[in-house]
């Protein structure tokens, strides 16, 4: 499976919630249409394996790649596409040789296209940039410039990412900036997932990308 060009990139809410609800809420997501979903788990739970097996499950049905945050090992154990990377978790060359030429890699790039260069330069998989809004995840993160996903898209050839605060009233300044993909947590798992997915995916019908990313 390969890393979608455009669509909503759902990531697990997993604190003070449930296992069961972590599922249903992932299933919903995939119902509503999220083309790629990340398993974030922040705080350690014992049971991550087993409930990164049971999304797995449901993404598979959906033909929807699963990706796994900051965690090489869990990724390969469960057989994920890939992982998603901070500029401070294990090194990308690490993520290749451990799960495989196939495998998806996403790194965070904040707001720097420096970074996003150099990342493109060692074969990943996407970039993400933010955050470009206010956000309950990460309160602190340091903001990103909407100039950031222009320039960006000018001189990538691969998927961006944008994440940080978006809500289906602000997400169509980040598609027209440059922004191929929304990630979105608390957009989507605050509410009803379901629905709430499906409003996000509204705003790629009436978004017509000027990149071809194949």
């Amino acid at each position: 499976m390969k890393f979608p060009t455009s669509g909503v990139y759902a990531i697990t809410q997993t604190d003070g919630k449930q296992d069961d609800t972590i599922v249903a809420d992932t299933l919903a997501a995939l119902k509503g249409g999220a083309t790629v979903i990340q398993y974030r788990h922040k705080n350690p739970r014992d049971n991550s394996t087993l409930l990164a097996q049971k999304i797995h499950h449901h993404c598979q049905k959906f033909k929807v790649p699963l990706l796994i945050n900051d965690n090489i090992e869990l990724a390969h154990a469960i057989g994920a596409e890939g992982v998603h990377l901070g500029q401070d978790d294990a090194s990308i060359k690490i993520a290749q040789t451990v799960l495989g030429p196939d495998a998806i890699i996403g790194v965070s790039c904040y707001d720097s296209l420096d970074l996003a260069l150099k990342a493109q330069k060692q074969n990943v998989s996407y970039v993400a940039f933010g955050r470009f809004f206010s956000s309950e995840t990460k309160p602190k993160a340091p903001p990103a410039q909407l100039s950031t996903l222009t320039q960006a898209a000018q001189q990538l050839t691969l998927p961006i990412v944008a994440i940080g605060g978006i809500l289906p009233s602000n997400g169509q300044l980040l598609l027209n900036a440059g922004a191929d993909v929304l990630a979105v947590i608390g957009g989507i798992f605050d509410h009803d997932p379901l629905t709430a997915t499906q409003r996000y995916c509204k705003l790629f019908t009436h978004s017509s990308s000027h990149r071809n990313l194949g």
